[in-house]
């Protein structure tokens, strides 16, 4: 076991905005440095923050970025295409909600939509190798989320099929990544096709394994789906290479459960909640993490039905760095041990 979880981070997007400190990438580093943050992950769809293209291109302008940031103390964890990979697979039964995700140019015009996608994605992951980055985060979109409870029963063949098609859309991109030696973090999440651990085997199947494949962390929604979280970790720990420290609460009804009777986000059985005033077991998280010695970032994502931003985003970073563990590199029983005796030990077993 190495490495210890870095942190305190904040992911940009939820904060991002027209009015300083949230217009800027300089002014909101300044911003969050204040509140002790230590990382910043950038939304790379904001251009109030970042030029995604530009990133793409010149790696003299990624040393700029992370000067500004390093100006501040902080770091670049990873660059997020959370909207972008949402539309590299769209069901049509999504097309102009999630047209709001792309520019008017290809909007009503879904293959040209995800083909502006897929360029983005493949941007970012170049972005990334410029900005010495080993991981970035993304969604993996859907096609067979509206099938998601069977009725009237599934046709068969249709899930296989949805999970061929999604691998086949992401393996090109996973291959670029791997030439850049960045993962993909998908953060599984419903509204996915990819939003439990079956549904990672699946499509993780379906990519042969690629190595690329990797997750990003985030219990909050699966406290939301009543899976286990931490015997998740248990499970998936090897292909976790980023981690969003996000909250949540679940308070079923004899009106309402998991999928919360289409109420509103303040009305919900379940809700994301600022750090600290949900149900996540984070203490059993970050312990879990430090036993399988992962060594990145935990970085918070706020998202809350009632706190404002600010006040969740300033106590958000003690809340992470409390539950920082530096990993220790002796055994507790150390002082009562001695150097190896072979005799001895043959004497302990009864052997000749």
């Amino acid at each position: 076991m190495s490495g210890n979880v870095k942190g305190p981070a904040i992911f940009l997007a939820q904060f991002a905005g027209d009015v300083a400190p949230f217009n800027s990438f300089n002014a909101i580093c300044k911003w969050a440095a204040s509140l002790g943050y230590k990382g910043v992950q950038i939304p790379t769809w904001d251009a109030r923050l970042f030029d995604l293209a530009k990133a793409a291109q010149s790696k003299t302008y990624c040393e700029e970025i992370a000067g500004i940031a390093e100006s501040h103390g902080l770091a670049i964890t990873e660059l997020s295409t959370h909207l972008q990979g949402q539309l590299v697979a769209v069901n049509p039964a999504f097309d102009e909600a999630f047209d709001a995700f792309a520019p008017a140019e290809v909007h009503g015009r879904p293959r040209e939509r995800q083909k502006w996608a897929v360029d983005q994605v493949l941007m970012a992951g170049k972005a990334s190798q410029h900005l010495g980055l080993t991981a970035s985060v993304s969604f993996t979109g859907a096609l067979a989320w509206p099938y998601v409870y069977p009725w009237p029963q599934r046709a068969p063949g249709l899930i296989e099929t949805a999970f061929e098609e999604l691998a086949r859309r992401w393996k090109p991109i996973l291959n670029a990544y791997d030439e850049a030696g960045v993962d993909i973090a998908y953060e599984i999440h419903p509204g996915e096709d990819v939003f439990d651990g079956a549904t990672f085997e699946r499509f993780l199947e379906a990519l042969k394994g690629h190595k690329r494949c990797t997750i990003n962390y985030d219990p909050s929604h699966f406290l939301l789906q009543q899976l286990d979280y931490l015997a998740f970790i248990d499970i998936y720990h090897e292909r976790i290479s980023a981690f969003h420290v996000k909250d949540a609460e679940f308070n079923p009804t004899g009106r309402q459960g998991v999928y919360s009777g289409y109420a509103s986000w303040i009305e919900r059985a379940g809700r994301f909640r600022s750090l600290g005033d949900g149900q996540v077991d984070f203490g059993g998280i970050f312990s879990k993490l430090a036993q399988y010695g992962y060594s990145s970032w935990a970085v918070l994502e706020w998202e809350c039905c009632l706190k404002h931003p600010e006040d969740g985003a300033r106590e958000g970073a003690e809340f992470i760095r409390h539950h920082l563990i530096r990993v220790t590199d002796k055994a507790f029983d150390d002082f009562a041990g001695g150097g190896v005796d072979k005799k001895l030990i043959k004497r302990a077993l009864g052997l000749r």
